[in-house]
């Protein structure tokens, strides 16, 4: 299997600019594509600065909008939020060639599905990330702690594209792991994700006030429903598992704001869909109901809908 040595990033958020900045100081061929010509001009002139448990530094990378670039690459990494997938697939596709693998790690469901209907499915990687990253500015990542980045093929001919898409990013230190379950590491992060980030965006609150027996009630219930629909989906998610990682948001990441409460608060469209709106939609295809699911979605999209998305704490 080739060695990767050219890699696109779609999308110029946290985790986008965290991959790209750890590629780029090991080596790696890498550009980050986005839409926000601003922010691409400043990364291409100033780099990115990274802030993490090796230091702070400056590293200098590739930046441009899709249509300005030639391909083919290597590898395509989407990172934008799940409502621009589709449009972030279409905009790159001009980028593969018969080689070029393509990877989702994003937040949600649905992400994998959408590479899979631009790119071959054989050249499909999808996976999740555990790991922490937040943007500071325009140019400026920050990430601190320990976190993996498991991932495995689309389907069982894209598994030989794991381990060489494992490989480049160790190669930038980020420690990825080819993951034969990688479906239950991906529905144990969507479950945790919609036990808090609606309950937050909903109630503007950050984790710590959560921690209470109305907060929990809520919590729990989805991850329940969540659990039911990965069940019934024939997905072994531990729901041990994924109830202490809630609980350990609750007690220590409490003046975390879930994601969806940071777009709400800067006016944004939230991932509601990829998340809370999409269990409801798998539970239906496989005949469960998800009620809280249901109720934390249509509640955002009333949010959503009648623009008090800017709303402040």
């Amino acid at each position: 299997m080739a060695e990767i040595r050219s890699v696109a990033i779609v999308g110029a958020g946290a985790m986008g600019c965290f991959f790209a900045a750890r590629l780029g100081e090991a080596g790696v061929d890498v550009t980050v594509i986005d839409v926000d010509a601003p922010r691409l001009e400043a990364m291409a002139r100033d780099g990115i600065t990274l802030t993490d448990d090796f230091g702070e530094r400056t590293v200098r990378i590739a930046a441009a909008k899709a249509e300005d670039l030639k391909g083919p690459v290597d590898l395509i990494i989407l990172y934008t939020k799940g409502m621009h997938s589709a449009a972030a697939c279409a905009s790159v596709k001009h980028l593969a060639g018969p080689d070029t693998w393509a990877m989702s790690a994003q937040n949600g469901l649905g992400n994998a599905e959408i590479l899979a209907s631009v790119f071959p499915p054989d050249r499909v990687i999808v996976g999740a990330t555990g790991l922490p990253a937040d943007l500071q500015g325009p140019t400026q990542v920050s990430s601190h702690g320990n976190g993996q980045v498991w991932l495995n093929g689309f389907n069982r001919a894209a598994d030989a594209g794991a381990a060489p898409v494992a490989a480049v990013l160790q190669k930038g230190r980020i420690d990825a792991v080819v993951d034969p379950k990688v479906q239950v590491s991906i529905w144990e992060k969507v479950a945790f994700n919609a036990a808090l980030n609606a309950l937050g965006a909903i109630t503007l609150l950050p984790n710590g006030p959560l921690d209470v027996p109305a907060g929990r009630e809520v919590a729990f219930g989805v991850m329940d429903e969540a659990v039911a629909v990965a069940h019934a989906k024939g997905i072994p998610v531990d729901k041990d598992h994924i109830k202490e990682r809630i609980e350990y948001a609750l007690a220590h990441h409490t003046a975390h704001k879930a994601s969806m409460l940071q777009d709400r608060l800067a006016g944004r469209r939230t991932e509601i869909e990829q998340i809370n709106g999409a269990i409801v939609r798998e539970a239906q295809a496989a005949g469960l109901q998800a009620p809280i699911n249901a109720t934390l979605a249509n509640l955002m999209r009333l949010i959503e809908t009648h623009k008090t998305g800017a709303a402040t704490a």
